[in-house]
């Protein structure tokens, strides 16, 4: 088939990518790079059946020729970057998700929307099946994200009952896996940053707070899997393994042979206390469940970041598509 991945150069959109190119699959990857980096496609870009595009979908989307799916992960995702940019944000949720739908719509495509975790909010219900309505504070520092992925939901299910698109939403938990950025503000690329160089691990309130953390190959094929099924969602797709924030700061201190120590910092608003998906429905009509043993996955980001900060290849800034020789291929 051929694919469009919006945000397709982020840290899941690449792997994704990555994965339609090794099936055989022709994918135009579309980004502007805002929260992403080049570099992660860098090793795609002699394939014959890639396309990149420098593009901010929130000003439109259009794609020559035919198109068979369309997966829409284009959004700011973690606290750091969207507090940073709340309005490209909810841009990116409203009409960047209108643009992504119609260009399915248009071409007869099947339309995968990545949701997320958050449409839960800090949740009263434990684990959090499909059918949890949520407990999220929309006025609040992270009403940016919750809410515009909340109202992708609604519009992605507007165009599957009245304009007959083949529209589904996947709620992804937290991911995580190679290529994750050091400053992304998250748990557990801020711990392995944080061990590597020797400082202290921060970790928020008391770290009872848990996640469900699910590395990215299995999430990918939880993404392809929902794509190909007939089922509207949404469903969640993560980890059903619970980790307190505390006992993942002293797993990687273990992983990274570090001794650095571990300090408590205060925790941020509407930061939620407990997260876990029931994936149930994933189980039964997708026949999928992560398989990769959370500490496997994290030894392989701790060595992609170990490798990363060897080579002095590890990026902080924000200026990625400007500095990346990659950039004088990109199609604008």
């Amino acid at each position: 088939m051929r694919a469009v991945v919006t945000g397709g150069a982020g840290f899941i959109g690449s792997h994704l990518c990555e994965r339609l190119l090794h099936e055989g699959h022709d994918v135009v990857c579309v980004d502007n790079f805002a929260t992403s980096s080049v570099d992660n496609v860098g090793h795609l870009s002699s394939e014959r059946h890639f396309r990149l595009e420098h593009r901010d979908v929130t000003q439109g989307l259009e794609v020559p020729g035919p198109v068979d799916a369309v997966f829409h992960l284009a959004s700011p995702a973690s606290p750091a970057d969207y507090l940073r940019l709340p309005l490209e944000t909810l841009r990116a949720g409203s009409a960047g998700t209108w643009h992504a739908l119609d260009l399915a719509a248009a071409k007869g495509a099947r339309f995968l929307l990545t949701s997320t975790s958050e449409s839960y909010g800090d949740p009263l219900v434990h684990p959090q099946p499909e059918s949890y309505w949520g407990n999220v504070n929309p006025v609040g520092p992270r009403s940016v994200y919750d809410e515009a992925k909340r109202f992708g939901e609604a519009l992605t299910m507007a165009y599957r009952r009245h304009r007959g698109v083949d529209a589904k939403i996947a709620r992804i938990f937290n991911t995580f896996g190679p290529r994750m950025r050091t400053d992304d503000g998250r748990a557990i690329p801020t711990f392995i940053g944080q061990a590597l160089r020797g400082e202290p691990i921060t970790v928020t309130g008391d770290g009872s707070q848990t996640r469900s953390l699910c590395y990215v190959e299995d999430m990918v094929d939880g993404l392809l899997r929902m794509l190909a099924s007939d089922h509207g969602g949404p469903v969640n797709l993560g980890n059903p393994h619970e980790v307190s924030m505390l006992e993942l700061a002293e797993w990687i201190r273990k992983l990274s042979r570090k001794s650095t120590e571990i300090t408590l910092i205060p925790r941020p608003q509407d930061d939620p206390e407990r997260r876990r998906p029931d994936i149930t429905m994933a189980r039964e009509l997708l026949g999928w469940e992560p398989m990769t043993p959370v500490e496997h996955g994290l030894r392989e980001t701790i060595t992609d970041f170990r490798l990363r900060l060897a080579s002095g290849d590890f990026t902080e800034g924000r200026n990625w598509a400007a500095r990346s020789p990659l950039t004088a291929a990109v199609r604008s």
